[in-house]
């Protein structure tokens, strides 16, 4: 994951984007300090809507297996 951190404390806090996304402020944090394992892209595509994010390549940086 990119910094999410960053771009959510530029615009507001992690329990703003929860309330504003319906994801649960523990989640967004395992996602902003890269504790999460599994990804929903479904957060993902909300949390780049309330962000107003066109490109998910702003918020995520995906990679293979061989990659890690």
């Amino acid at each position: 994951m990119k910094e999410i951190q960053t771009l959510v404390s530029a615009l507001f806090s992690l329990r703003e984007l929860s309330r504003l996304t319906d994801i649960r402020h523990a989640a967004l944090n395992e996602l902003a300090n890269y504790k999460r394992q599994n990804i929903n892209f479904g957060h993902i595509e909300r949390i780049a809507e309330a962000l107003e994010i066109e490109d998910i390549r702003e918020i995520i940086d995906l990679i293979g297996a061989e990659d890690e």
